[in-house]
């Protein structure tokens, strides 16, 4: 198959995570793609080929040269977002984009336009993979396994590059922040590796937020509105009242770059209690663990005001910037960096606006920067991916294979 074949073919497997299912994989049809992957690169002639019961699939490609090298890694994740339907995935090819609209769906009026995506014209003249405008597309990420795959294939039938051991690790659940909780990075056997997970060409992100998710149910006290004066506790106010007293500008729609945030996502509630959810973001460790105080303080606030009890906060880390991690091994960021170059992919290293299973793994020993998958505007209808976008990002993985086994 080619790169573009196999993309095409993985994006027909439904594999949308659930985090509320409390298993590994998240949902049947993870495994039923992994199985499908193992088959693939089982016929590739890959080696140490394992799949174990949480579909953590991982494959050996053997070195071809005699000389000692590291050990590299190149890993994506399975499953596509649970914010919109993967299945039935119809997606077409857009031959030559002309910078116009593009009609994803003309009975639901759903259109891929410059004037709302302006990215679109940085890839006129391209070969655009669209949606039908009624499910994602699922880039994010078996444009990553379709990349990697690819190479390694492109690596056997071209012996004539040389490269040492090249592992390649195929996850679940990462979506739902769960993609290298079970990774056994032991068994993977690398020095270092790179998620292939990133957007835009030439994206080369070794920062990304730290992470906290925080829970705060509020107790009210309900009694017949036309009596409740100094009785009632609306705890839906109380909450309201909460919300309030956070900055309102340090939000997802009011920061970009290094500026971390507050974000509201849920908030369910009667007046005996509500229960308010947050996600709490910061690249910045020491203001990180400052907004999780501000929480713990204005959650004592709370209490003090309305009565002991009236606010409880559970409050959980998710994952760490793998900057720090990063830091001492940078000669990862070179390589990658020299491999862009050298194939006409100009690098831009940028900070990631949320997470990646990278950062998990890095903090697991295994230093691991992510690297550009080539789409754009994840996780809905809008989704797209340029073929060329593709087959650069592929690219990249052949020259840092070769470049490492150079650099010994």
């Amino acid at each position: 198959m080619t790169l573009v074949e196999r993309f095409l073919k993985y994006v027909s497997f439904d594999t949308q995570s659930n985090e509320e299912s409390g298993v590994t994989p998240s949902t049947p049809g993870q495994m039923v793609f992994v199985r499908f992957l193992k088959e693939e690169l089982e016929a590739l002639g890959l080696e140490e080929i394992t799949l174990d019961e949480n579909g953590y699939l991982f494959a050996t490609l053997p070195a071809n040269i005699d000389k000692s090298v590291p050990v590299v890694g190149f890993i994506a994740h399975m499953d596509t977002s649970p914010d919109m339907s993967g299945k039935d995935v119809s997606p077409r090819i857009v031959e030559n984009y002309d910078g116009k609209d593009i009609v994803l769906c003309a009975d639901e009026q759903v259109v891929l336009s410059p004037a709302r995506f302006p990215e679109l014209l940085d890839h006129k003249g391209e070969d655009l993979i669209v949606t039908n405008g009624k499910t994602l597309l699922g880039a994010d990420d078996k444009a990553g396994i379709a990349e990697i795959v690819s190479a390694v294939a492109y690596l056997k039938e071209h012996p004539e590059i040389k490269h040492g051991k090249i592992r390649i690790g195929f996850n679940p659940d990462e979506e739902i922040g769960l993609g290298a909780h079970k990774f056994n990075v032991e068994q993977f056997g690398c020095e270092w590796a790179y998620t292939m997970d990133g957007g835009e060409v030439g994206e080369l992100e070794f920062e990304n937020f730290n992470a906290a998710s925080a829970k705060i149910v509020f107790k009210g006290r309900n009694v017949h509105p036309g009596y409740a004066k100094n009785k009632m506790i609306n705890s839906i106010r109380v909450a309201n009242r909460f919300i309030s007293m956070l900055p309102s500008h340090e939000t997802p729609e009011h920061t970009e770059g290094y500026e971390g945030f507050y974000h509201l996502i849920g908030i369910t509630g009667e007046v005996e209690q509500t229960t308010v959810t947050y996600i709490i973001r910061d690249h910045d460790r020491v203001r990180f663990e400052s907004r999780k105080k501000e929480f713990e303080h204005l959650v004592c606030k709370i209490n003090a005001e309305y009565g002991e009890g009236t606010a409880a906060l559970e409050l959980h880390d998710q994952y760490y910037n793998m900057r720090e991690k990063i830091e001492p091994v940078m000669h990862i960021i070179d390589t990658a960096f020299k491999a862009m170059e050298a194939v006409g992919v100009e690098p831009h290293v940028k900070a990631i606006r949320g997470g990646t299973d990278g950062a998990q793994l890095s903090f697991k020993g295994l230093p691991c920067p992510n690297i550009f998958a080539g789409g754009l505007n994840f996780h809905g209808r809008y989704e797209f991916i340029p073929i060329q976008n593709m087959e650069k990002a592929m690219n990249v993985i052949v020259k840092i294979a070769e470049l490492v086994a150079a650099n010994k």
